[in-house]
């Protein structure tokens, strides 16, 4: 699955494959889905808009996982691009409570399956 966001006056293309998790622990060291797991607090987040947030909301939230998971499904989509801090470099603004929940589709993607049984 693929999906394009404009980031900073950017189209920047994100796509999610078989490959992704394996990736991200390549990249990272850690399980992709274990992180995401650990992170219970993730949905009382991306459902409400930034003014909504409470403080109690972002406890056991690691937001450096929000950058490697849009580091990665950037690679997947477009294996040129840089390290994940040179990636994050090129942008004056990254705004992550808008972009996550977009990328939320590519998450999931890679976690469900859409067979019927």
């Amino acid at each position: 699955m693929e999906k394009t966001i404009t980031i900073d006056g950017k189209e920047i293309r994100f796509k999610s494959t078989g490959a992704t998790a394996l990736r991200y622990k390549s990249q990272f060291r850690k399980d992709l889905f274990q992180e995401l797991f650990k992170m219970g607090g993730f949905d009382k987040v991306i459902n409400k808009k930034t003014k909504d947030i409470d403080p109690a909301d972002l406890e056991g939230l690691d937001f450096d996982l929000f950058y490697e998971i849009a580091w990665v499904m950037a690679k997947t989509a477009d294996p040129s691009i840089p390290d994940p801090i040179a990636w994050l470099d090129r942008f004056d603004e990254f705004p992550m409570m808008e972009i996550i929940p977009q990328l939320t589709e590519l998450i999931s993607s890679t976690l469900q399956s859409n067979k019927k049984k």
